[in-house]
């Protein structure tokens, strides 16, 4: 089975993406707008419930944190996605650290860069068009941030949360 972790951000940031995922994005309808926080990775239903009280874990270590967008960006040339760029923090940073740290699934292809997905699977000539217009963007989003989640995917593609992890202990 396949599972990953992200953050949802709020329904108003959700909102502001979703007006361009369902047009650039083919993953529009398989997942709601989020921060990737883990890559999908393959686990057994017996090794992810030990991952569920790692996850706990790491999340009890995590204070709240802000979670601020101002401009779009993108990923050109490496790939053809647009993005909503997330302001990197400690809290943020220290949080990805761990995820990848003595964890199951592979190290990160790429650097982390906090985003959240507008577009992707661009031709060229539609990326230059899209990201031409979406670039004078201005955004000026904040929000705090206390929780994650595991995910996993369903036979359809779609994905849903197995369970949601609150930062601190309660």
């Amino acid at each position: 089975m396949k599972f990953g972790v992200v953050i949802y951000p709020s329904k108003k940031l959700q909102d502001l993406a979703n007006s361009y995922r369902k047009r650039y994005d083919p993953h529009y309808a398989l997942i709601s707008p989020h921060l990737t926080l883990k890559e999908p990775f393959e686990s057994t239903e017996e090794q992810i419930k030990e991952l569920a009280l790692r996850l706990k874990q790491i999340a009890e270590g995590t204070t709240p944190f802000p979670l601020k967008v101002l401009k779009t960006s993108s990923f050109k040339p490496v790939n053809n996605v647009i993005y909503f760029k997330i302001n990197p923090n400690p809290e943020l940073e220290k949080l990805h650290t761990e995820l990848h740290t003595d964890f199951v699934g592979e190290k990160p292809e790429y650097n982390f860069v906090p985003h959240i997905t507008i577009g992707q699977n661009l031709s060229d000539d539609e990326h230059y068009d899209v990201f031409g217009s979406l670039r004078m963007l201005q955004i000026n989003h904040e929000e705090m941030i206390d929780r994650f989640h595991l995910l996993y995917q369903l036979e359809d593609g779609f994905w849903t949360v197995y369970e949601t992890f609150r930062f601190g202990k309660e």
